[in-house]
């Protein structure tokens, strides 16, 4: 696949591999983005890192998701976060920030995996996070009508506080509503970004209205701290570092803010971590989509553990054709579905590496992955849910009311 290929296929807005039933190369993701690459030699390393500059010593569930996607290469490259644990040691100023795009009412499992790995981010170093929520975005890009967006964007805020912050150290705003406390900072960005370069970056074209190219702006202004003056609790904004853990798809909005520091923004770059897509259940090269059409391809968030274990067993299998095939050469692990959920749900590294072992050698079925796959996915599901069931309207202004931070 030729590079301008490859980007065409990965976009803030859409993700979908050559060939859906081939996993991502991932090498050559970084190799066009031109991202740090975490080697598979490297990550005890850094997970070591992480342990000396922690400021918390307790494991607690939320905080072993960091550990567990470094280890397993779900974090898979960075933009100097070398820089950012730098920060950490000499105690200077530091917060988080990721955002959610509400394109339905209920989340589906794969977006838990970002906000667990801040909420596990946040426990580690003990720093503010801010969470942007693109009402925005999803008026302008997908057309959805603004009455309807804002139900949805409730329901997404009450999925995300349930994932289990410290509401202390934590902000989640609506562009809507926030719009007006960025704008400074946002004006700044405008007019470091020429339309040559956003309309090159996510391919717009002339016909596309003009709120596009400038949403683009409107994305990066939360990696500063100008952009909440009265939520960030440092004296000195102009030199916090923000790191932001995404998905690589959100890169580019990061780019293009990066190259511009140096120069017109005299700001601090901001620090990335890359995760891998979680792969929609139809094959590997598919990522999953609350907004997709045919939900037969995705676990929402309220879905029984009857529809979890239905769509598992209709996932896409890396087994063989038939039980003897399997038998004699074992299961393709990288595109096999319940397998690659297992490495991302599965906490437990003795039993993944049994299971990856066996079902590998082909002397476990692919039935019974799946089955432990449903369990794992339902057992996630099952936590997520009490959580959610204890987040009310006064819960949601807590979150959202503007305050300055711990």
């Amino acid at each position: 696949m030729r590079r301008s290929q490859l980007h065409r296929c990965i976009t803030p807005w859409s993700v979908t591999s050559e060939n859906q039933t081939t996993s991502f190369d991932y090498s050559r993701v970084v190799a066009q983005f031109k991202s740090q690459q975490i080697l598979q030699q490297d990550r005890q390393e850094l997970l070591d890192r992480i342990e000396t500059v922690s400021k918390k010593s307790d494991q607690q569930h939320q905080q072993s998701f960091l550990k567990h996607f470094l280890r397993r290469g779900i974090i898979f490259s960075h933009r100097d976060f070398g820089d950012f644990l730098n920060d950490q040691e000499k105690s200077r100023p530091a917060y988080l920030y990721t955002g959610r795009g509400p394109s339905a009412s209920s989340m589906h499992i794969g977006h838990l995996l970002p906000f667990y790995l801040c909420s596990s981010l946040q426990q580690t170093f003990d720093i503010p996070l801010v969470i942007q929520v693109t009402d925005d975005e999803k008026f302008l890009f997908r057309d959805i009508n603004l009455d309807k967006l804002d139900k949805m964007t409730t329901e997404n805020i009450k999925d995300i506080i349930a994932c289990g912050f410290d509401q202390d150290k934590t902000f989640i705003f609506r562009n809507t509503q926030y719009f007006g406390e960025m704008y400074m900072t946002i004006l700044q960005i405008q007019r470091c970004f020429s339309t040559n370069a956003v309309q090159k970056t996510f391919g717009f074209s002339g016909t596309d209205c003009v709120g596009k190219l400038s949403f683009a702006a409107t994305q990066a202004a939360p990696c500063f701290a100008s952009s909440f003056p009265k939520v960030l609790p440092f004296a000195d904004r102009s030199n916090a570092r923000c790191l932001i853990p995404c998905a690589i798809d959100q890169d580019p909005f990061f780019v293009l803010t990066r190259n511009n520091c140096c120069g017109p923004l005299k700001k601090s770059k901001p620090s990335l971590l890359h995760t891998t897509f979680l792969p929609g259940l139809k094959g590997p090269g598919v990522k999953m989509s609350s907004s997709d059409k045919d939900l037969s391809n995705v676990i929402l968030l309220t879905d029984d553990e009857a529809a979890v274990k239905k769509k598992m067993r209709s996932a896409f299998s890396g087994g063989r054709a038939t039980l003897k095939e399997l038998q004699e050469k074992g299961a393709d692990l990288e595109v096999d579905t319940a397998y690659q959920y297992l490495r991302y749900f599965l906490l437990d590294q003795q039993e993944f590496e049994e299971i990856g072992k066996e079902y590998g050698s082909g002397k476990i079925s692919t039935g019974a992955v799946k089955d432990r796959a449903a369990e794992v996915v339902n057992s996630v599901l099952k936590t997520f849910r009490e959580k959610r069931s204890a987040v009310t309207d006064e819960t949601v202004k807590s979150f959202c009311e503007k305050r300055m931070l711990k």
